[in-house]
């Protein structure tokens, strides 16, 4: 009836995370949409045509709330269910899965211990809170604790599921009702930490080993440049895994930058090392005219005897 409020309840179960595209911060998500509310044109009585209580009628011979997504992005490939079931007190049921690709602020700055929060905001887009009112269709409690649909075997984890009714207005015109749905999100490190951590932190435990190498050895250094050739590769590898965004560097993008420099500084080490207690061997040999002057003329002049000329008299 247009002369009163009609109060559509909505509920949302989360089926599975389809993707999180870090770069371009969109969620793609699988969800199964559940809306009703009462026709008062829509009833009948039973007993008048063969005890019928409920039967499915196209979406598009009656009127459907104009219920929408603000954070819509783009139009997923959801099935087509043109029917809506209708019973015989007025009260129509709109059951749906949709998949729904909407825009979320990512936050990867603890990459792969990451937490996610997307909203689901639902509005109508032309009816004021006079015209359509909006309710949720389960109690906050059990919308939040409620897993029993979500497929739990990809890389996200769903934590709960909360909600909110709140009204807007814009610039002062008509209020309009809302609900927001907020799908939280964590996704499992496990895959990351076996592929990313642990393989670097067996590089530089090599890198320390290294130091026990003696410095007179000759390959100290080419071990050092091997292991820093190998971590360069490493990096080459892992930098399609990591999440590309413009709007930060996640925290293990700096780990590796830093493990990157450790290396370079040990390598720089032991070349100085190296250097040192080979630096006696790197001097010159003394010209053959200095030896002679020396030890020679310039000994006869200062008396002093040569050691080979001193070694028969202790003998003797």
């Amino acid at each position: 009836d247009w002369r009163t409020t009609t109060t559509v309840a909505l509920d949302v179960m989360v089926y599975a995370i389809l993707s999180v595209d870090e770069k371009n911060q969109v969620v793609t998500t699988y969800i199964w949409y559940r809306q009703h509310w009462t026709d008062e044109f829509l009833r009948w009585d039973p007993a008048r045509f063969d005890n019928v209580t409920q039967i499915s009628l196209p979406a598009e011979s009656i009127w459907v709330p104009d219920i929408l997504i603000n954070e819509f992005v783009d139009v997923g490939r959801s099935p087509e269910i043109p029917y809506v079931y209708v019973q015989h007190h007025g009260e129509v049921r709109n059951l749906k899965p949709i998949q729904v690709m909407t825009a979320c602020s990512l936050d990867i700055y603890s990459f792969p211990f990451d937490v996610q929060n997307c909203s689901l905001t639902f509005t109508s887009w032309l009816h004021d809170i006079h015209d359509i009112n909006l309710s949720l269709w389960r109690p906050p409690e059990l919308v939040k604790a409620d897993k029993s649909v979500f497929m739990n075997q990809g890389e996200w984890e769903l934590l709960h599921v909360l909600s909110s009714i709140q009204e807007f207005s814009v610039k002062g015109s008509d209020s309009y009702a809302e609900i927001k749905f907020y799908i939280v999100i964590r996704r499992r490190p496990l895959f990351y930490t076996v592929s990313l951590l642990l393989p670097s932190i067996f590089l530089m435990l090599i890198d320390i080993v290294g130091f026990y190498l003696p410095p007179n050895s000759g390959e100290r250094v080419s071990f050092k440049i091997t292991l820093l050739l190998g971590y360069s590769v490493f990096l080459i590898i892992v930098s399609d895994t990591l999440p590309a965004t413009t709007i930060g560097t996640p925290l293990i993008g700096v780990y590796f930058v830093v493990c990157m420099a450790l290396l370079v500084l040990s390598l720089t080490e032991t070349t100085l090392i190296v250097r040192l207690v080979h630096q006696q061997d790197l001097q010159p040999h003394v010209p053959a005219w200095v030896r002679c002057w020396l030890l020679e003329r310039a000994a006869a002049l200062l008396c002093i005897r040569h050691r080979s000329e001193l070694r028969p008299g202790r003998a003797r």
